[in-house]
């Protein structure tokens, strides 16, 4: 069957430009990718990662945090130790002695720890526990050393550790090793999926490879960008997770293409330009789109999104380049051995020239029946996505965190022995030397207030800046950080109880942090960005649509699926995490909420990565609407020349992300599962039902509306001028 193409009036493409000289030098393309990759890890050994290390708190925690540290009233890091018994009560005299050996260990760290606080028994009697405060300088490890040793000398009893820097480290060590085992494992996945859709050994690794050096050469780009946009401690799984996808879809498309058109009976080159001007510009389209997309990020006016929004606007970019350089080089060496080895029943099966009997039956009521299908489809997924009206977000703490964390689970043991020391918020005020003594007994009044209230527990310590300038009272309350109590708790302090206490001291000026308070600020602060974010990816995508397929009825079609898909994706993470019966399959402990970042970096990474798939397919549209056939024969041969290739790019990404999905951190878990639900609906629901029966209707408008649809001469609607 003779493949028919669009007529080369865009010969002059830069795509078909870069293609033709790395075709014609592939040697020289070759070594100029491997010099690139290698320069880019070279550089990020070399200038190291510089990882964000101060609270970016916003709001009045962001103030009092700030504060602080300018004062130099910041906390001291500590750990606590706690001995439980393992079975049974607990025998208060061996706990005695575990507890005074730990004591005794760590008190000769001179340079780890400040000082050891007293032991504490718990209420009830069935735990004791000691503070160890570290110096500015400690480090941790000796003091868990410390405890690993007492916990060999009793074995019987329970001797661990847990506090702001061991669970740190531990997280850390938890996401190193799942992004290990992420890549572990999305390697044979994808390896397996490439055998399938090529069937031949090479032409399935030319698309991993390039995907794996993409990666490689992002993240050493990324260590140098680090030092502008500091590292969030998730850009790499980022990086990985949008690299194996990306990578390895623009690399399919393009080799796909490539094939198809020398197994038609074109020359190695002919096939490479012509797979340049169609996929490759699908590819330079999609990249745009999805770094587009990552540049909304920065208007959430976050670091966290900064970093991670700069680690995938590097990897896209990095794949983007080796699509459109290394790759027709790559085959332009290879030739007709890219084929080689054969996998026996897979290449008959990738090979075979009959009409596929599945797209067309699941095109037909789009084709027939466009408007009913329509309606049907959007109402379904309205359906899957009503749940998300419901969203309920929180920040990620502790509480969070998976058990397989053992700090995890010794922090639940702590908070259960000892619940009266759980939420803390700071109260800061600064003020001129001068009004020292006034903020001081302000300050002091306001303690013995709270400590009558049943909302907050214990004194509160109160110091301040040797310089008298600003003072810290800290207070607890016996909530969870997140609950609504806690937070609560801080609306009453900010809304009466601290105005009321220094309002009238004059030039001073407070502010309420801590963790609670952060948490409060920043998903205020996510609120108040979240429409300039989605109107910012809204209309630049629409923007490319509009540009690329010369129709704004087009553009508006493509916001209108996109919003579909990520509202089904957001109904999906509502009914699995904030709520309990998904807990044993994905492996993970329910808190009600989604984690406040995952819903809008979802919606930002699927606005760009579903332009992969509809751009693909509507340049297939399009090119079959140039060759002179109808709409419906134009749909019905895109989309079903197009189905293959989408379908083996969407089953790579939908495993790439399941495998996230699995990983033990629940953020990676939301972020995966989202995703994945998000780039399945686009590219089975969205790009087989929803696109052809909005094509269709776009199609029947008639002559008045003919330039903005299908138009008879092949322009306007489905081909670029």
């Amino acid at each position: 069957m003779t493949t028919q193409t669009v007529p080369r009036r865009a010969a002059d493409r830069r795509t078909v430009r870069a293609a033709r000289w790395s075709a014609t030098h592939p040697w020289r393309a070759v070594a100029l990718w491997l010099v690139f990759v290698a320069a880019c890890i070279a550089v990020g050994n070399a200038v190291g990662l510089q990882q964000q290390s101060t609270d970016h708190a916003t709001g009045q925690s962001g103030r009092a945090a700030q504060w602080i540290d300018d004062a130099k009233l910041s906390a001291h890091d500590s750990e606590n130790v706690l001995v439980t018994s393992r079975s049974g009560r607990l025998d208060a005299a061996r706990a005695s002695a575990a507890l005074h050996a730990v004591i005794g260990r760590v008190s000769r760290l001179h340079h780890d720890v400040l000082r050891v606080g007293p032991p504490i028994t718990s209420p009830d009697g069935q735990a004791r526990t000691v503070a160890i405060v570290l110096t500015d300088h400690g480090n941790v490890d000796p003091v868990l050393a410390a405890t690993a040793a007492v916990q060999r000398q009793f074995p019987n009893l329970r001797v661990e550790q847990v506090g702001s820097v061991s669970m740190n480290d531990a997280v850390n060590n938890q996401v190193a090793g799942d992004l290990s085992a992420a890549a572990t494992f999305s390697l044979p996945v994808t390896l397996v999926i490439m055998l399938i859709a090529f069937g031949a050994i090479i032409a399935a690794g030319v698309p991993l490879l390039l995907a794996l050096s993409s990666v490689g050469a992002a993240t050493g780009l990324s260590s140098l960008v680090s030092h502008v946009i500091p590292d969030s401690g998730s850009t790499s799984a980022m990086i990985l997770l949008m690299g194996m996808a990306v990578g390895v879809d623009y690399s399919l498309f393009y080799v796909k293409r490539a094939r198809a058109e020398r197994h038609a009976g074109r020359s190695t080159l002919d096939s490479i330009e012509l797979a340049a001007e169609t996929s490759g510009h699908s590819v330079l389209v999609s990249g745009a789109a999805v770094i587009v997309s990552m540049l909304g990020l920065f208007l959430a006016a976050d670091v966290t999104f900064a970093s991670l929004a700069m680690g995938s606007i590097v990897v896209v970019a990095v794949a983007v380049l080796g699509s459109l350089t290394v790759l027709p080089a790559l085959l332009m060496l290879l030739g007709k051995r890219i084929d080689r080895p054969r996998v026996p029943v897979l290449w008959r099966w990738t090979m075979h020239d009959r009409e596929p009997r599945l797209w067309p039956a699941m095109l037909r009521p789009s084709l027939r029946h466009p408007a009913r299908t329509l309606v049907i489809a959007v109402l379904a997924l309205g359906a899957v996505a009503l749940p998300a009206l419901s969203l309920t977000l929180a920040s990620d703490s502790a509480q969070s965190l998976p058990t397989s964390i053992a700090e995890k689970q010794t922090f639940d043991r702590l908070n259960a022995a000892f619940p009266n020391h759980q939420a803390s918020t700071e109260i800061v005020v600064q003020a001129p030397a001068v009004r020292a003594a006034a903020v001081s007994r302000s300050l002091v009044g306001l303690r013995a207030r709270l400590a009558h209230d049943p909302h907050y527990v214990g004194s509160g310590q109160l110091r301040g800046s040797r310089d008298g300038t600003v003072h810290v009272l800290t207070v607890d309350a016996p909530y969870d950080p997140e609950s609504a109590q806690a937070r609560a708790a801080v609306g009453r302090l900010r809304a009466d109880a601290v105005p009321h206490a220094v309002g009238g001291i004059p030039d001073a000026h407070w502010a309420v942090g801590g963790e609670t308070a952060r948490n409060i600020d920043t998903d205020q602060h996510m609120a108040d960005h979240l429409p300039w974010v989605i109107g910012f990816v809204v209309l630049l995508t629409m923007a490319i649509m509009a540009w690329v397929f010369r129709s704004f009825a087009i553009a508006v079609g493509t916001a209108a699926m996109n919003l579909l898909s990520a509202g089904a994706a957001f109904g999906v993470l509502v009914l699995v995490f904030q709520h309990h019966w998904a807990e044993p399959l994905l492996g993970f402990h329910s808190t009600g909420k989604v984690i406040n970042w995952i819903p809008l970096f979802t919606f930002a990474v699927l606005f760009g990565l579903s332009m992969d798939y509809h751009v693909f397919v509507l340049s297939h549209i399009r090119e079959a609407r140039s060759n002179g056939l109808s709409t419906a024969d134009a749909v019905r041969t895109g989309i079903t020349r197009s189905a293959g290739t989408v379908t083996s790019a969407a089953v790579v990404m939908v495993s790439v992300f399941a495998i996230f999905a699995s990983l033990h951190m629940i953020e990676m878990k939301e972020l995966g599962l989202g995703l994945a639900v998000a780039v399945l609906v686009d590219a089975l629901v969205v790009r087989i039902v929803i696109l052809p029966a909005f094509l269709m209707l776009l199609g029947r408008r008639g002559d008045r509306h003919r330039a903005a649809a299908v138009p008879a001469t092949g322009e306007g609607l489905l081909v670029s001028q």
